[in-house]
């Protein structure tokens, strides 16, 4: 079982867009996916706008926030952060997970760049904004079918 967790600020726009969108792309695979926040309240929900662009592509949006805590860095066997910043939270406040937390974009080959905020915007900016993790991740689930290929 690979278990990936997917990191943000608030964890109510882009960890979520990005935890569901992999979960729906790793569908009856030996994958688990969550989400956190590195400076989230715990239990809201995903923002409207990301729930409207999940909606949009088929997938029913059930989230709710958490702050990144040790139980989860320690749950996960991956731990993806929408940009350097939070890696280097991560790298900071949970010396134990180095090894492990990367940012997508770095991770999945796309150099260093990050994955915009897109709180405060319009839907188009959250649509923006998916299609990039969606770009990413499609990237991700090709890396961890050849890595699970690899292994067999």
């Amino acid at each position: 079982m690979r278990r990936i967790l997917f990191v943000c600020t608030g964890n109510t726009c882009r960890s979520p867009m990005a935890e569901a969108l992999f979960r729906a792309k790793v569908a009856g695979h030996d994958i688990e996916v969550k989400s956190a926040g590195v400076a989230a309240y715990d239990g809201q929900p995903a923002s409207q706008h990301a729930q409207q662009v999940l909606r949009d592509r088929g997938i029913l949006p059930e989230h709710q926030s958490q702050k990144l805590h040790d139980e989860l860095v320690s749950w996960a066997d991956l731990i993806l952060t929408m940009t350097l910043h939070h890696k280097e939270l991560i790298h900071t406040f949970f010396p134990n997970a180095v090894e492990k937390t990367f940012a997508l974009h770095e991770f999945v080959g796309n150099g260093s760049k990050d994955i915009g905020d897109p709180f405060g915007g319009g839907l188009d900016t959250y649509q923006r904004c998916a299609n990039e993790i969606d770009e990413a991740l499609e990237k991700l689930h090709s890396k961890i079918a050849a890595e699970q290929q690899a292994n067999r």
